[in-house]
């Protein structure tokens, strides 16, 4: 019982003093940044592009989204899997793929596309600055509670976590959207995204900045389509769909008949266009383990949780802006 009051006070020690160093956001001003904003809204976005496709399809539809978000800049982030060497390797081949679809958009990658941090966070005391750390923070500084910059985010949150440790004032003007982790209830939180750094992910629960997470189970993983889907709503139609319709097509080994593809990262940019797809409630930040899983405690602050979303119209509003 001694050694277990031990761990607790250690614990206890940890998250106070992790959200010390943070500046204290009002609860009033945190929820209503957490209420989604009417007409246009400015954003980044921070992808592990090369590591799947549903990166892919998401880069696109914000950057296609021009009536709903203004993308200001495009963060690549680290991943380690076996579609990379190491870290830093996952994130050099995002910013390729980034500068790909760029290319098929006929956009401009001046100024638009920052390479990210190439190792994941080790130490807090040691915030990793990279260029998208530091694009992010100077983003942020110009930005306001009244006109935040909204960070969606769907690989690991490295390269945000880094910019909130150099520069903790910048939670006060940006509202992070993230695609990570499980849900509340989940046995655990071992999800790609979130578990290859925890440390950040526990820096960004715990610094109180305004955060909005669309969960992969059991919430987002409804989101899939299917090769015949793809190719009647999307093959042919021009460049772009023909290069993300490959992209999924390389997926699948034509060993089964029935088979479906997960496009689940497009969620979270379809909540900055219509926020009334995904539906969510007001959640007490959880408290991130190191065994990878999430505790309860309700003298937290509040973030914003998916809990359902509409399948169909996001696809559909996809799909549309996409053939175009």
């Amino acid at each position: 019982m001694k050694k277990y009051l031990i761990a607790i006070g250690f614990l206890f020690a940890y998250v106070t003093g992790f959200c010390q160093q943070f500046p204290k956001i009002d609860e009033i001003v945190r929820i209503k940044q957490l209420t989604p904003k009417e007409g246009k809204v400015r954003m980044v976005l921070d992808t592990d592009t090369y590591n799947e496709v549903d990166d892919q399809f998401a880069l696109s539809y914000a950057l296609l989204s021009k009536d709903r978000v203004t993308v200001e800049a495009i963060y690549a982030a680290p991943f380690y899997n076996s579609r990379s060497e190491s870290p830093g390797d996952g994130m050099e081949k995002s910013y390729e793929e980034i500068q790909r679809l760029l290319k098929l958009l006929n956009i401009s990658q001046d100024g638009l596309v920052f390479r990210g941090s190439t190792d994941y966070l080790k130490n807090v005391a040691e915030p990793i600055r990279s260029e998208a750390a530091l694009d992010l923070i100077q983003k942020a500084k110009k930005s306001s509670p009244e006109d935040p910059l909204y960070v969606v985010t769907i690989g690991c949150i490295t390269n945000i976590a880094s910019a909130i440790l150099i520069d903790p004032s910048i939670i006060n003007n940006i509202v992070v959207v993230w695609l990570g982790g499980h849900g509340l209830d989940w046995p655990n939180q071992r999800e790609f995204n979130l578990i290859q750094d925890v440390l950040a992910g526990q820096v960004v629960l715990n610094s109180g900045v305004p955060l909005v997470i669309t969960p992969c189970r059991p919430v987002v993983s409804h989101f899939h389509t299917t090769l015949p889907e793809l190719q009647h709503y999307l093959k042919g139609k021009n460049k772009l769909c023909d290069f993300l319709y490959d992209t999924v097509a390389g997926y699948h080994e034509n060993t089964h008949d029935v088979w479906s593809k997960e496009i689940w990262d497009v969620v979270a940019v379809a909540w900055l266009i219509n926020p009334d797809w995904i539906r969510t409630n007001l959640v007490h930040s959880p408290v991130l383990t190191d065994q990878v899983t999430y505790s309860v405690d309700r003298s937290r602050h509040f973030i914003r949780m998916a809990i359902f979303i509409n399948r169909d119209a996001i696809f559909r509003d996809l799909f549309t802006k996409l053939a175009k």
